[in-house]
């Protein structure tokens, strides 16, 4: 058994979207779409300071995470932001944060 399995679904799928989310190009990525109010077609790499494989690598990882949604349109890619997954994921991550937000802590030290 992967020691990863030991922690309920959960809590897996939250840090699955937590590493898709920690690379700042990705963040950079999502943020343009979002900007952009529209889907994307073309190469974002011009918006965004990295090369195109870079990017490209990244637009990968956000598609995998189903953040992100590419049609292709002839020799283009459209992208766009899928708001479905994100407002689950952003559930996700309200209903964690708000029972660590919440929590009624009292620590005492000895000093």
């Amino acid at each position: 058994m992967i020691k990863a399995e030991k922690f309920d679904r959960e809590l897996r799928q939250l840090a699955a979207f937590s590493r898709v989310i920690s690379h700042p190009a990705r963040l950079a990525i999502l943020k343009y779409l979002a900007e952009t109010r529209n889907c994307v077609s073309g190469d974002i790499s011009d918006f965004i300071p990295l090369s195109r494989t870079t990017v490209s690598q990244h637009l990968k990882e956000l598609r995998s995470a189903g953040l992100i949604q590419g049609e292709i349109d002839g020799t283009r890619i459209n992208y766009c932001l899928n708001k479905t997954e994100i407002e689950s994921d952003y559930k996700k991550f309200k209903k964690f944060f708000s029972i660590i937000r919440n929590a009624e802590v009292i620590c005492k030290t000895d000093n």
